[in-house]
């Protein structure tokens, strides 16, 4: 029998999964590593701690003897996008990462839209408008204030592409990662070299691109040894996290949603249309070369209860049992949490509003809430947020996907799934593995390309729910009511974020 192993290689910590070809899980390991914030508005990572990373955890299973080196048909890669690493001539990084929670280029991206028009021409042109947090800024950061630094940048590489250079010693850049990047046009599949014209980037410093199930090359003989396989053990191009989740969940056919709850949120929704992103949503490549992916991403859902957990319980969020804890106090407390609101943009927002200044915050708190309420109310307050992200599907879109299969850690939470059922009045459909998702995705790409799968829309009766969560009726009423205050405290707020969040 035949393996893959599959990385999901996030913001905090990479995770080696090792499946069977129909994804199902056999063993896993995972690796942490930090975030930098050298400065404000700064947030870097060291490419090298995700190479280790994935070695470390690489041997860790192949040790363990779950299987045989031998039985390795095929590696691919899900990894965290809208990243920027300079590459010198030997494919070496110039210096750290600039993640994707990095927003030092918010000028730089009201400059670009300037200059294309507007943000809503360019949102017309490339899909949605840009925040300081995309890949176009954070480019033309680089040429305007390290221009040594962009100049020295033989290649721009993001995550996969390094660890894909890393592993076969061939620079190439993944499609679906490419579509975020703002310079990758979704209809021919190749570097618009207009936008590139426009914005003067040079297009040399871009990559071969390569499709998610497409074979990129073999591991070198270095790589193999790090990772504790073979010699010419087959690598292939994987995709981005959200792309990977998508298949992972099984959400694969034409209309078909999921939703991921980790330490940000999103909704997917996979189609053949090709559709112009509004209210921070994307419409990019999917890991189906034939389908595009409609993603609209809350930046902090999963870090929403982490802070609770840290700063209401006095316990290390990364402590299950504080969030069994949490858990039966939401449980145990009414919907509602007594009308209080809590708004979950802890770190600026992307969807439902593209809004780097929003921040999170208690609405109608009274000296009667308890700790109880505060809790639910930020598990509502998440829900909430989904549920105008669906409803700005169905409204600009008329997209309406229901049931929604969930992936992701937040999808372990009884207590929380049943408050997102409610809310959005969505049928849910957890997955097996949940937390998986993104490297079973990368898994089935892998299969894919092998031709174990004749398609990625084929493994949609391969990949099926193991539990069915309901929208309770009683609820809903009271959640109707706080939804629409929940709408409106942006537009009601917006000056003031403004002003005390102007990111300079």
């Amino acid at each position: 029998m035949s393996y893959i192993l599959a990385f999901d290689v996030g913001t905090t910590r990479t995770k080696a999964v090792l499946t069977a070809t129909d994804g199902s899980v056999v063993a896993s390991a995972a690796e942490t590593y930090p975030i930098y914030y050298p400065e404000p508005d700064f947030a870097e990572q060291d490419p090298a701690d995700w190479w280790n990373a994935i070695g470390k955890t690489s041997r860790e299973l192949m040790a363990s003897g779950a299987v045989l080196a031998s039985r390795i048909a095929g590696i691919a890669f899900s990894t965290q996008m809208l990243n920027v690493i300079c590459l010198d001539g030997k494919g070496n990084p110039l210096g750290r990462s600039i993640s994707w929670l990095d927003c030092r280029a918010h000028q730089e991206a009201e400059s670009i839209m300037r200059r294309l028009g507007g943000p809503k021409i360019f949102a017309s042109l490339l899909g949605t408008a840009i925040t300081g947090k995309d890949v176009l800024p954070k480019i033309w950061w680089l040429k305007r204030h390290a221009p040594e630094l962009y100049a020295g940048a033989a290649t721009f590489a993001d995550a996969s592409g390094y660890l894909l250079y890393r592993a076969t010693g061939r620079l190439v850049f993944e499609w679906s990662c490419a579509s975020v990047t703002g310079l990758f046009n979704l209809k021919t599949k190749r570097w618009d070299g207009v936008v590139m014209r426009l914005l003067g980037i040079d297009p040399a410093k871009y990559p071969v691109l390569v499709g998610s199930s497409e074979k990129v090359g073999g591991l070198t003989a270095e790589a193999a040894r790090h990772l504790g396989l073979l010699e010419g053990t087959p690598v292939f191009g994987g995709a981005g996290d959200a792309m990977s989740a998508a298949v992972g969940s099984g959400a694969v056919g034409e209309g078909d949603g999921h939703l991921c709850l980790g330490t940000s949120g999103f909704v997917g929704l996979v189609t053949r249309k090709r559709i112009t992103g509004r209210r921070g949503m994307a419409s990019v490549q999917s890991a189906d070369p034939e389908k595009l992916l409609l993603v609209g991403e809350t930046e902090t859902a999963g870090s929403c209860l982490k802070w609770a957990a840290r700063e209401f319980y006095g316990a290390s969020e990364d402590d299950p049992a504080i969030y069994r804890r949490m858990d039966e106090d939401v449980a145990s407390t009414a919907p509602g949490s007594g009308r209080l609101i809590f708004t979950p943009w802890m770190y600026g927002e992307r969807s439902p509003v593209s809004d780097e200044s929003l921040r999170a915050g208690f609405f109608n708190l009274s000296a009667g809430h308890t700790r109880a309420q505060m809790t639910r109310a930020i598990y509502e307050g998440v829900a909430f947020n989904l549920r105008w992200i669906l409803d700005s599907m169905d409204e600009l879109y008329k997209f309406r996907p229901d049931p929604l299969r969930v992936i992701g850690g937040g999808a372990n939470g009884a207590p929380w799934l049943q408050i997102i059922a409610d809310v959005t009045g969505r049928r849910l459909e957890r997955m097996s593995n949940p937390q998986e998702a993104g490297a079973i995705g990368a898994a089935i790409l892998a299969a894919v390309g092998l031709g174990i799968h004749p398609s990625v829309e084929s493994i949609k009766s391969v990949l099926r729910p193991t539990a069915i969560i309901e929208p309770h009726p009683e609820p809903r009423k009271i959640y109707d009511d706080l939804y629409a205050a929940f709408r409106e405290i942006y537009p009601s707020l917006k000056g003031l974020y403004h002003k005390l969040n102007r990111v300079n």
